[in-house]
């Protein structure tokens, strides 16, 4: 008879790049399956491009037509910034679409008294579009310059895994009011879809066994498919017919009007609005929600690189996808869109849910995004799904996505009082400013900074609002200066394991996963 075997009682062991991912950034799933992985990412990358036209185009007098014109745009602007990211800029399965940062700037853009001379919608519209073309085009050239001119680089040489460990945490969990808010709209629909997605991708899998892992790699269509189903059936048996307008808009597939709204063709074009407007102020308000929108996307990228199996990526590298990043959101702007460009979080998340971090997969999930952008009817028809069961699917992504700033931490001495003050504080104050902030609005009308310039005072509110970027900032300011010249601090916070990833050079690993197509590598090197 044996005796029971003894725990060994050792930490887990460090890991340069995440075991158990099934498909790496280089390494791909047959075409088929990889066609349907591919529109798995459209699906989840369709919530955000719905939600921020939905709130800001009725802002700027647009109505169901406008709104679907707009959403068409995204999508085919995010379709060519997803190839141009992953072919050129980072390389990684990254989706490029909207960000949620870009709402704010672009309803005081909206709300300015110098359209109100405007009594058409439809030239309100119009107008008030141009000048988000005209402030984002030159917002663009922050990240752009700061990205290829190498200022990024030296920044985020600065990064380590203590530093970055609180912006990764806080780009999921800052979203936590798209989360369960929204799908609390319509708990009838949102709460199946949440449990019905946590028993396919978790507990499914675990409990039956089966040659292909189905359940998890597919759990969204399968989820998505069955809960909209479901919410169709609820609308035709009349469930809500005597509910609040709301509650219809909410639960009902029958109430976007997007569908009445779409072309069935249309291509979306350059400048499809008129020739942009500049304001002054207007510019540097998109500069500050720029600037936010590219350091939540530095966490992102690093989360993709985790969940697509890579090696962290290099100083340069990041640099690189900041110069790309501005170009994506110079493309918004002449294309027309009131937002700039960010990485997908939640399409991060999914890389997580599917183990499957192949470049080809977000590759084919951008040739849909074109796709749906041009047959306008169809993609109206998917876009149509009600936003709880959106909110569900953000419920687990966001949380996937933001998981991967907890791996850094095995870098890090978490017995060291230094690290603990610093992750405890940035973490706390990456939520509670933002919450300050959006508190002292609801109950004032009005942001907590007062200078006596309008402009100022929103872009202070634009900035302050981000919990990720509230995070980031002060980790990165602690860990610069705080017992900066202790023996132990650089191997407390990880420094000196992130040494090998500060120069492209240094780790061979970073040539299989960064390098650029085409021998591009030769004419431009990273460093």
């Amino acid at each position: 008879m044996t005796g029971a075997v003894k725990d060994e009682l050792v930490p887990h062991p460090v890991k340069d790049q995440l075991p158990g991912v099934d498909y790496c950034i280089n390494s791909n799933p047959s075409w088929a399956e990889g066609v349907i992985l591919g529109f798995q990412h459209y699906l989840v990358m369709l919530g955000t491009t719905v939600i921020i036209p939905t709130i800001i185009v009725p802002q700027m007098g647009g109505g169901n037509v406008e709104k679907a014109q707009v959403i068409q745009t995204l999508l085919f602007v995010a379709g060519v910034n997803t190839l141009l990211q992953s072919w050129f800029g980072t390389r990684l399965p990254v989706v490029i679409g909207g960000s949620f940062r870009f709402i704010m700037p672009a309803i005081f853009i909206a709300l300015s008294n110098r359209y109100n001379t405007y009594l058409d919608p439809r030239e309100r519209f119009k107008q008030s579009m141009r000048s988000m073309q005209g402030a984002l085009m030159i917002a663009s050239v922050l990240p752009t310059l700061a990205g290829f001119l190498g200022f990024w680089r030296i920044v985020t040489r600065f990064l380590c895994p203590l530093s970055k460990a609180p912006l990764v945490l806080l780009v999921g969990f800052g979203l936590y009011e798209q989360g369960f808010p929204l799908l609390g709209e319509c708990v009838e629909i949102g709460l199946p879809e949440l449990v019905l997605l946590i028993l396919l991708s978790q507990f499914i899998p675990h409990m039956w066994t089966l040659k292909q892992p189905i359940f998890e790699r597919f759990a969204v269509l399968l989820s998505v498919g069955i809960v909209w189903a479901f919410a169709a059936f609820l609308t035709v048996a009349g469930a809500y017919k005597n509910r609040p307008p709301q509650t219809q808009f909410s639960c009902r597939v029958d109430r976007s009007g997007l569908v009445s709204g779409a072309s069935w063709i249309r291509f979306p074009y350059p400048l499809q609005w008129g020739i942009p407007n500049v304001d002054v102020g207007q510019v540097f308000l998109m500069m500050a929600a720029v600037l936010v929108s590219l350091i939540e996307s530095t966490g992102g990228f690093i989360a993709a690189a985790r969940y697509g199996s890579a090696t962290y990526c290099p100083a340069s590298i990041l640099s690189r996808g900041a110069g790309w990043l501005g170009l994506s959101t110079f493309v918004n702007g002449l294309w027309g869109t009131p937002t700039g460009s960010t990485v997908s979080v939640e399409n991060v998340g999914l890389l997580a849910m599917t183990r499957v971090g192949s470049r080809r997969v977000v590759q084919i999930s951008a040739v849909f995004m074109l796709f749906f952008s041009v047959l306008g009817k169809f993609g109206a028809i998917l876009a149509s799904i009600p936003l709880p069961i959106i909110g569900a699917l953000y419920c687990v992504l966001f949380a996937l996505m933001s998981a991967a700033g907890f791996d850094l931490l095995q870098f890090c001495n978490l017995n060291s009082y230094r690290t603990k003050f610093i992750l405890g504080f940035s973490i706390y104050m990456g939520l509670s400013v933002p919450q300050y902030f959006n508190g002292y609005v609801i109950t004032t009308g009005r942001g907590p900074v007062q200078s006596g310039s309008a402009t100022f005072d929103q872009i202070m509110q634009v900035i302050f609002t981000s919990p990720a970027a509230v995070a980031g900032v002060i980790a990165y300011l602690l860990d610069m200066t705080l017992a900066r010249r202790h023996p132990l601090t650089r191997k407390d916070s990880g420094r000196h394991w992130w040494a090998k990833f500060k120069y492209y050079s240094r780790d061979p690993r970073s040539e299989d996963f960064y390098s650029l197509p085409y021998g591009l590598s030769k004419y431009f090197p990273s460093v």
